[in-house]
């Protein structure tokens, strides 16, 4: 299974914006796109689901984020 450092949602969003700085594409955060305490994520054109911004996000939904937004564990 995947191995990763924990991350809580906010530190995800805050390296996903020196991503989108660095590679001149906008980040939108709409935490009222999901039901309960989930929210949606926008990277340039695509898009993912994140859960409680409070909360460590597990690795395999990590890794299927990372998919959803096109983008690589190192790019962060």
């Amino acid at each position: 299974m995947y191995e990763h450092c924990p991350v809580k949602g906010h530190e995800f969003l805050r390296k996903l914006k020196t991503l989108a700085q660095n590679r001149s594409v906008t980040l939108a955060y709409d935490p009222g796109h999901g039901k309960g305490s989930h929210g949606r994520v926008y990277l340039g054109t695509a898009f993912t689901a994140l859960k409680d911004p409070k909360q460590e996000i597990g690795a395999s939904l990590l890794h299927k984020m990372y998919r959803d937004l096109g983008i690589r564990e190192t790019d962060l």
